[in-house]
């Protein structure tokens, strides 16, 4: 009593194997991989990271370190080891923690380090226009007559 014949059963199962293949997705070829800009929290940061000797870092040429189970991400926003970034200078938007050590990191890639963040490339600039030059104190101006500011 013979249900199967051998050659029905071994198509049964190369069409099975093949079906199971096909609808797979192909990961590995779709655009996905490569982050275009991510979105990063308000309170980030814009820096340059020289990791020194782990958790030793340098962040803007100011000593810092990483906290505890810092994370660092990637240009693809997967996270890296400290340790791999050793000497390397990044672009990075960061946060700190409440004891001040930088707690996230983000690697940038060429569209993020294009955006304007507060961080180290800010500069201040103080400019007075229309006013006269401040009082300079000769040495002999009474204590009185020096200017003061306003409580």
């Amino acid at each position: 009593m013979n249900r199967c014949t051998p050659h029905l059963l071994a198509a049964l199962i190369l069409f099975g194997a093949s079906a199971s293949l096909t609808a797979l997705p192909v990961a590995a070829q779709t655009d996905e991989a490569t982050p275009g800009v991510r979105q990063f929290p308000k309170a980030a940061l814009r820096g340059e990271m020289v990791v020194l000797m782990p958790p030793e870092i340098s962040m803007n040429g100011k000593p810092g370190r990483l906290s505890p189970g810092s994370r660092i991400h990637d240009a693809n926003n997967q996270l890296v080891l400290s340790a791999q970034l050793v000497n390397q200078r990044v672009p990075v938007n960061y946060l700190r923690d409440n004891l001040g050590q930088v707690q996230q990191v983000w690697i940038l890639n060429g569209e993020e380090a294009k955006e304007k963040r507060p961080g180290f490339a800010e500069t201040i600039y103080n400019f007075v226009t229309g006013s006269t030059a401040a009082p300079v104190d000769d040495g002999k101006t009474s204590y009185d007559q020096l200017p003061s500011y306003k409580q």
